[in-house]
């Protein structure tokens, strides 16, 4: 693997908001203190429950947070602050979205037109579109005229249309068929061998592990764990964080074996590891401030990882 092409260091995510029946605004923060990076030709998969906040991880590394955010910690990319302001040509080129929902398409544009965009080719369209399985007569469709997998084929042929560097993908597989859904994993890793990094967000863990060179532990707004997926691979023991080893007993080639308890509310988190509620071995220690250290060549939020 190259050089740091993302980097995100210590960020924070809060939304100015009104809570219950009040007129007293409230900060509710939903990222905590989160870092990781995405280097050349790598894939770094962000996994975790549905509802922890992924997507808006993406949102905030795209610049594409509402006005009542309110955002700290800092972002680059290839060493250079990232954002709207200073950095709008990146977007759309050099750094590449596959958004989890197909509502991001046009629905006033043909696909074919809203693929191929400004400067792009005919021929790279059609090459595409039968990569993914898209018949001739898809690119003169509108949006409402495809299924939801034929509108997530379409997305996924429009991020990759120009070549990028860096491409986030938001759930990315919904929707497709597993034999698809490998195929455009596969396409992903042909990629990153070729140079391109990949930030993916999913829930699918499975699948992650079929591609990713890294696992990210996403719980409650922030990444608890980053590991390498043969970590995964070698087994529990190989993990460092209890909730990541909970995560792999409830694989389904694990047995589906349960945990007590639920994810903390954004707006009543325990101080501490966020994870101590439901954890066997809290103690004190898992009361104070868990910074990010290195364990066994993998990064690890808790205060009793060896």
């Amino acid at each position: 693997m190259g050089k740091t092409l993302l980097n995100v260091e210590d960020l924070v995510v809060a939304f100015s908001m009104y809570r219950g029946d009040t007129l007293k605004k409230e900060n509710l923060e939903v990222i905590h203190s989160l870092s990781l990076d995405v280097k050349e030709g790598e894939i770094l998969a962000v996994v975790g429950s549905s509802g922890s906040g992924k997507s808006i991880l993406a949102s905030a590394v795209l610049d594409l947070l509402p006005k009542n955010a309110i955002v700290s910690g800092r972002i680059t990319y290839d060493g250079k602050p990232l954002s709207m302001k200073t950095t709008p040509d990146l977007y759309g080129k050099e750094i590449s979205f596959i958004p989890q929902s197909v509502d991001y398409l046009d629905p006033l544009m043909k696909v074919g037109k809203q693929v191929q965009g400004v400067k792009g080719s005919k021929a790279r369209q059609e090459e595409l579109f039968k990569k993914y399985r898209l018949g001739k007569d898809t690119e003169k469709k509108y949006p409402f005229q495809l299924s939801g997998g034929m509108a997530r084929r379409v997305l996924i042929s429009g991020a990759v249309m120009g070549n990028p560097k860096l491409i986030i993908a938001d759930e990315p597989t919904p929707g497709l068929d597993l034999e698809l859904a490998m195929e455009t994993l596969k396409h992903f890793r042909t990629l990153a061998d070729q140079g391109t990094g990949i930030l993916m967000i999913t829930h699918d863990i499975d699948l992650a592990l079929n591609v990713a060179d890294r696992i990210a532990v996403f719980y409650a707004g922030t990444i608890v764990e980053i590991a390498s997926t043969q970590d995964f691979l070698s087994g529990r023991d190989a993990l460092r964080h209890q909730y990541t080893k909970a995560l792999y007993d409830a694989l389904p080639q694990n047995g589906f074996k349960p945990i007590p308890g639920a994810q903390p509310y954004a707006g009543s988190l325990p101080s501490g590891c966020l994870f101590a509620d439901r954890c066997p071995y809290r103690d004190d220690a898992c009361a104070g401030e868990q910074p990010e250290r290195e364990v066994r060549g993998g990064k690890v939020r808790c205060a009793h990882a060896t």
